[in-house]
């Protein structure tokens, strides 16, 4: 039996049309996908399921009888749950505190029995954790379980997961792979959104694909593959396979020793970091997000590119012995670090560059050269808009990182550190990304790739540094490191 349908689903915002006539079931029991590009319409759509959004028409049903979905509130008493991507958890109350928020209507609160019950309800559904743990305290993996309880606790029957496994290590993605079974089983019905197609392909019943806001299919897993989603999520050919040539590393470019870095609030946040890269060789780091990443990337970058560093250098040795010393950073929030968003993509393209020639010339921009410059690159780095002068705000998040990439790579820079570099992107705007990196590698560029994707981390580099804690507690071959080994490494674990 359905537990939703939506018929003709239709949402407008002014003249852009996000959701386009959708037609979705989804039965309980059982896991169901949504896949799409970026701008595809997934998020309204599940913004209009959970009470975020009304759909200018259609209708939607839930086990065959027709609702009015005026809120979240409402979608909530209506068994409807969301867990978001980014956890909504207050970190200083415990698990209990986070889970009972916002139910209570009595001045009476019996906490003991509250962490019973929760204690109890976790028994249930496989989800062992203590009632009692601040949640600051807990791993990013047991997080994620407090958020399914949350839910649960709130007696939802459909739970909607956006991209749940974006922050998870390999142990972690299995361990929930195993809950959202059970969940499956129990008879809940599960809408799961990811860009993962492996994981989808492993997880889930049936899979629903969407395109520039309409549906293009809805199939079951086992009668697709996952080049087939890839081609029908972007409607044309793609290349899962990265197309890595083998190359030599050359010379040292970048020698790192004993590095301390702290934090805005003075804490240690990396160290006794020492490495070295060399040209035409990735670097990749690996890691459960929050452990030092972007302190370690800023650090390297502000010598030469001159970032804003929001972290101290406690002792350590950075030295760049190319004799380029230009540098490409590629920083893990695009919107806030790399992008000036009210800019047009012409000048978001120069931003490093403004005050020289041929850009600049007696104080005074040339406009001339400014266009020319944002053309060549738009067209070199696919960069799909209505012009130069479209500001970047508009963009989709894949065009938004082409411009970040066509800026940082324009002087071909012998070093690069990519931070995050696909986060959020669609499988098409992820292969051009990739594809474009080792593309400098072969150049002969020496690249930090920084990314919490443990698979990408390691098809895209040469070798894998694994930092837990703001150490790197290997550095190991990339043609021979193992997912098991490096996954227990992310979590603390001794190999």
């Amino acid at each position: 039996m359905n537990y939703l349908r939506l018929n003709n689903i239709t949402k407008r915002f002014g003249s852009f049309i996000a959701n386009d006539n959708i037609n979705l079931s989804v039965a309980s029991g059982t896991i169901h996908a949504i896949l799409g590009e970026n701008g595809a319409g997934k998020s309204t759509l599940m913004n209009i399921i959970s009470g975020l959004y009304q759909p200018d028409a259609g209708e939607i049903y839930l086990q065959e009888q027709p609702m009015k979905i005026t809120s979240p509130n409402k979608a909530m008493k209506l068994g409807i749950g969301m867990i978001h991507q980014h956890f909504m958890l207050v970190p200083n109350l415990t698990v209990t505190e986070n889970i009972i928020l916002g139910t209570q209507k009595t001045w009476w609160l019996n906490l003991q029995d509250k962490q019973q019950e929760i204690a109890a309800l976790s028994q249930v559904y496989g989800l062992e954790i203590d009632p009692t743990a601040k949640v600051e305290s807990l791993s990013v993996g047991t997080q994620q379980r407090v958020e399914i309880l949350k839910v649960l606790y709130r007696r939802a029957k459909l739970l909607i997961l956006d991209e749940p496994t974006a922050v998870l290590t390999p142990p972690e993605v299995e361990s929930l792979i195993v809950i959202l079974r059970q969940l499956a089983a129990a008879g809940n019905a599960i809408i799961f959104i990811s860009h993962k197609l492996e994981e989808v392909m492993n997880l889930c019943d049936s899979v629903t694909v969407l395109r520039q806001g309409k549906v293009v299919t809805t199939t079951s897993t086992s009668s697709a593959t996952p080049q087939q989603l890839a081609t029908l999520m972007v409607g044309r050919q793609v290349a899962l396979q990265l197309n890595k040539n083998v190359t030599l590393p050359g010379e040292i470019i970048l020698s790192v020793q004993n590095l301390q870095v702290t934090n805005q609030r003075n804490i240690p946040a990396v160290n006794n970091v020492s490495f070295e890269l060399r040209a035409g060789e990735i670097l990749g780091i690996a890691g459960v997000d929050g452990n030092g990443q972007r302190e370690l990337a800023d650090a390297l970058a502000k010598p030469v590119a001159d970032i804003a560093l929001l972290q101290t250098i406690k002792q350590g040795k950075i030295e760049f012995t190319h004799r380029n010393s230009l540098v490409g950073y590629i920083p893990e929030d695009r919107q806030t670090m790399g992008l000036v968003l009210q800019f047009s993509i012409a000048q978001n393209l120069i931003l490093k560059a403004f005050k020289y020639l041929p850009f600049c010339r007696r104080f005074l921009l040339q406009q001339e050269a400014i266009a020319n410059h944002a053309q060549v690159a738009m067209q070199e780095f696919d960069i799909r808009a209505n012009g130069i002068d479209v500001k970047v705000s508009q963009l989709s998040g894949g065009n938004q990182q082409k411009v970040v990439l066509a800026r940082e790579l324009a002087q071909a820079p012998a070093l690069i550190i990519a931070m995050q570099p696909t986060r959020g992107l669609d499988v098409g705007a992820t292969v051009a990304v990739q594809s474009r990196i080792l593309t400098e590698r072969d150049r002969g560029a020496g690249i930090l790739y920084i990314s919490t994707e443990l698979e990408e981390v390691m098809a895209m580099s040469d070798r894998i540094a694994v930092i837990y804690r703001g150490e790197f507690v290997a550095i190991l071959d990339a043609a021979t490191a193992k997912v098991e080994d490096i996954g227990l490494l992310m979590a603390g674990g001794i190999n």
